[in-house]
């Protein structure tokens, strides 16, 4: 192995080093932060957030291609669960 190839390895060594610290250290900061700001509770709540009467949750709206079925609006969702 010649001096070049053992120097372009330490280099690349010394670099990708720091850098996965980096992003380990921001993986757990961005979790620490989620945590302390209530993003991790309550799963549920924040996946049916985007559905409401017209796109009820459990009943396919959209279909590809389009218009191949209608879907009758559910009232209350609630009485599904």
């Amino acid at each position: 192995m010649s001096e070049s190839t053992g120097t372009m390895e330490w280099f690349f060594y010394a670099v990708a080093f720091p850098v996965t610290l980096l992003l380990l250290a921001s993986a757990v900061y961005a979790l620490y932060w989620a945590s302390k700001n209530g993003q991790l509770r309550e799963f549920e709540k924040g996946a049916e957030s985007i559905f409401d009467d017209k796109e009820p949750v459990g009943v396919q709206t959209d279909f590809f291609p389009a218009g191949k079925k209608k879907i009758k609006n559910v009232k209350n969702t609630a009485d599904r669960k």
